[in-house]
């Protein structure tokens, strides 16, 4: 499943980290997961939302000027996962994009959206059209694409969902200004009931049960994951924004007659919205390094999201991506292959059972570059394994001391499937750093066994041995990154094995405990414009995918 990982590892990847190290900060302080707020009852509920304009914040210093959907003032929003209900989850009344609406599948109340139309004088009618779902309305007025709110006005949107996945929503008014302005967001719905199968996470890895949603994607059990992140591609186009700007400061501004022109006043915004020349490439929202500060961050009161995923060697890990613009986004996720579960909610399954199998094979692509159309959602799972790399991601050689074994399971991996088997990290009960197991968790749980002892460098300068496949140069010429630390290993004092003495102090406050190392991974649109801010490298449509070693406990509110 992997592909050409030596070429991810080394070269355009470390130099691009090593450029960007002060702004990717340390392990665990900039994380992402799929938070979101939840109805009040029966897996559906309320949702108030509000419709509004604002400020969206751009990495070149520009604040564009857009709409957004939001909670009203008087919401009392409930967050998912729960570690966001603890004072840093908010709502405001215009985010971009829109708030995370997680419901389940089959809801016993239905799923009732009541939109607020907050816009500006002259914006007009808004609505809120949600895909793959049977809708009814109330309350509204009858628009040519959806049942909308009038300016001032409440429309109601009730549905029962019947299939879990990943769902866009936006409006269907003006779609062509609207959604270019921001009004967009995402629906998750989540499988009612856990399939047979599906490990628990905590016999795995043990770390970050409560950031993720469920213990599977869907109503199958080759759907279960341990992590998940949420992914809404757009573009932002600053012209259109600064158009629709100004004409709603001259309809608020003018009386009677335009001084200037003579003419009645404008009551009604006419943005033209071709030619279309996009400047920003978002990711929920936010370009780089901006999605890779962490969810919820001060500094971007209305783009609450970031993007920026971490995970355990052999995590199983649930993408969740939507298509909120009007372009294709081509995006590479570096260091493996992603395997398609679903579009738009609909499973991709085989035909025929196989044998004995009593229920349908996945049958979606494992996809090196993944596609991502306007409009369009695709849930697929990712991990990261270190197989086929044909060196020691921990760093051992038999003259460590304390080097631990590597006993393959059926499928090449140290794992509690081995045989001495390995012991997987926990990690306390009050979500610290700390682990539960520490005199007995294996330090290099997941290794693949075929590559233990295998060093990467021929002419080290730290205490690994002599051979490998590869020399590199002096690591200590490379030091920035406080989170990389210029060493391609894994793990605790994989610092000291792989060079010796660091410059910065060991465990000290501007390096992560143990000390710790990681691996990092460009994740980023293969439409080249698409990694650029207003024509300026590196930004856009870019963000770092973070390899942690297991005894790292992955803490994604902060």
């Amino acid at each position: 499943m992997s592909h050409s990982n030596i070429k991810h590892c080394g070269g355009s990847a470390r130099r691009v980290l090593v450029a960007l190290a002060a702004l990717a900060g340390m392990a665990g302080t900039a994380s992402a997961a799929t938070p979101g707020i939840i109805g009040n009852t029966g897996g559906g509920g309320t949702f108030n939302l509000v419709a509004s304009q604002g400020f969206s914040s751009q990495p070149d210093g520009a604040q564009v000027y857009s709409w957004g959907y939001g909670c009203v003032a008087t919401s009392a929003a409930t967050y998912r996962p729960e570690a966001f209900n603890t004072g840093i989850g908010f709502c405001p009344t215009m985010q971009l994009p829109g708030p995370t609406l997680i419901v389940t599948e089959n809801a016993t109340t239905p799923v009732n959206v009541t939109l607020l139309n907050n816009l500006p004088k002259g914006a007009g009618n808004t609505s809120i059209v949600f895909s793959g779902q049977t809708v009814t309305a109330t309350g509204c007025t009858q628009g040519l694409l959806a049942m909308e709110a009038a300016p001032g006005t409440t429309c109601t949107y009730s549905f029962i969902p019947k299939k879990p996945g990943t769902y866009a929503y936006y409006s269907g008014s003006q779609p062509d200004l609207q959604i270019e302005m921001g009004m967009y967001g995402a629906l998750v719905v989540l499988p009612s009931t856990v399939p047979a199968g599906c490990v628990a996470l905590g016999t795995h890895l043990g770390a970050g049960e409560e950031y993720r949603l469920a213990a599977s994607a869907y109503d199958h059990p080759a759907t279960c994951y341990d992590r998940e992140y949420l992914f809404q591609f757009g573009e932002m186009d600053p012209k259109i924004h600064a158009a629709a700007e100004a004409q709603v400061k001259a309809i608020a501004t003018c009386t009677g007659t335009n001084a200037t022109t003579g003419q009645p006043c404008p009551t009604q915004l006419f943005v033209p919205t071709e030619p279309y020349h996009p400047a920003y490439y978002l990711i929920n929202g936010r370009s780089m390094p901006d999605d890779m500060d962490a969810d919820y961050a001060p500094n971007y009161p209305a783009q609450p999201y970031n993007g920026n995923p971490h995970m355990h060697p052999l995590d199983q890990v649930l993408i969740r991506v939507i298509g909120q613009g009007r372009w294709e986004h081509p995006f590479h996720e570096h260091a493996n292959h992603v395997r398609i579960l679903a579009r738009d909610g609909n499973l991709m399954l085989a035909q025929n059972l196989v044998g004995t199998e009593t229920t349908p094979r996945l049958a979606g692509l494992m996809m090196f570059t993944t596609d991502t159309f306007p409009g369009q959602a695709f849930d697929g799972i990712f991990y990261w394994s270190g197989k086929g790399l044909n060196w020691d991601i921990y760093g051992h050689t038999p003259g460590n001391a304390g080097n631990p074994p590597c006993s393959p399971d059926a499928n090449g991996y140290f794992t509690t499937q081995s045989s001495p088997a390995a012991v997987a990290p926990a990690f306390s009960a009050t979500g610290t750093h700390a682990l539960s197991n520490a005199a007995t968790a294996s330090l290099n749980y997941g290794e693949w066994c075929a590559d233990h002892n295998h060093p990467l460098e021929a002419g080290p300068v730290g205490r690994v041995g002599a051979g490998g496949p590869a020399t590199l140069p002096d690591p200590l010429v490379a030091t920035n990154g406080l989170w990389y630390n210029g060493t391609p290993y894994l793990g605790p004092d994989a610092v000291v094995r792989s060079r010796g003495p660091t410059p910065l102090p060991v465990g000290g406050a501007l390096q992560n405990p143990l000390p710790e190392s990681g691996i990092a991974f460009m994740w980023h649109s293969h439409n080249e414009r698409e990694i650029t801010t207003n024509d300026v490298f590196p930004g856009g449509m870019l963000m770092m995918m973070l390899v942690d070693p297991p005894v790292w406990y992955i803490d994604e509110t902060l």
